[in-house]
């Protein structure tokens, strides 16, 4: 049996974020301690306002720390430069929110190849990655379609395509189903199902049960602090094949 402990791709130690002070202070992350590994899907549920958003926000630079630190592939980014910080966005982290944030004058694959293009990479080759993920997403009909032209599911498989573009080592998702229609959220239930299977690396911020549920771990926040673990027997593949009727 090995003894190499693999190391974690996103790290939190001591994560803190204070807003106010004096009587005023409000603790809106409370001395957090996550590791994520790679291809590994971890879900945060708590009750509106328990700071789940705000954490992470914080593990993917969008945010800075209080207090604490934040690792990932080895490096710490709480500390960096701002131009070192949006480099590390562009090319490391996908975000995927819960309003899409799609730019309404581009099409779907304008869309997507958008994030490929901030990165580095060319034209032909954000292109044909956008237009190779929004194939595998079940779009490539509607690539040439604006958001106002696509369904609440449609236009959040663009933004987890937008998301996936530049081939990010973890991607953060911040209630992910929580504008779509119950169809909506089944179709984006099984897309995060596929991303678990590929080895993706995803951290789920959601009030969903279901979602919850396609987590390898799950973890229970509140006022704060990551307060309950739960590991989830078969992570994604089997928990969300129960949810779909698919299995059992």
């Amino acid at each position: 049996m090995s003894n190499v402990v693999e190391t974690p791709v996103l790290c939190a130690r001591g994560l803190r974020k204070e807003y106010g002070k004096g009587e005023g202070l409000v603790r809106a992350v409370d001395g957090v301690d996550l590791d994520v590994h790679a291809g590994e899907t971890v879900a945060l549920m708590g009750p509106s306002g328990c700071g789940k958003s705000t954490l992470l926000h914080l593990l993917g630079g969008l945010d800075r720390p209080s207090g604490g630190e934040v690792v990932l592939n080895g490096r710490r980014i709480d500390n960096i430069g701002e131009k070192s910080l949006a480099r590390m966005r562009r090319t490391d982290v996908g975000y995927v929110f819960q309003s899409f944030h799609l730019m309404e004058e581009l099409t779907a694959v304008e869309n997507v190849e958008l994030s490929a293009l901030m990165a580095g990479h060319s034209l032909r080759a954000a292109r044909r990655r956008a237009e190779e993920l929004l194939d595998q997403l079940g779009l490539a009909g509607r690539s040439r379609f604006l958001p106002s032209a696509l369904s609440g599911g449609q236009r959040q498989r663009v933004a987890v395509a937008r998301a996936l573009s530049n081939d990010p080592l973890v991607v953060l998702a911040d209630e992910p189903t929580g504008n779509l229609d119950s169809a909506a959220t089944l179709d984006v239930l099984q897309l995060f199902k596929q991303l678990h299977e590929s080895g993706q690396t995803l951290v789920i911020v959601t009030h969903d049960a279901r979602i919850a549920a396609t987590a390898d771990r799950m973890f229970s926040m509140r006022d704060g602090a990551l307060v309950d673990q739960t590991r989830l027997t078969g992570g994604s593949t089997g928990n969300l094949g129960v949810l779909l009727g698919l299995e059992g």
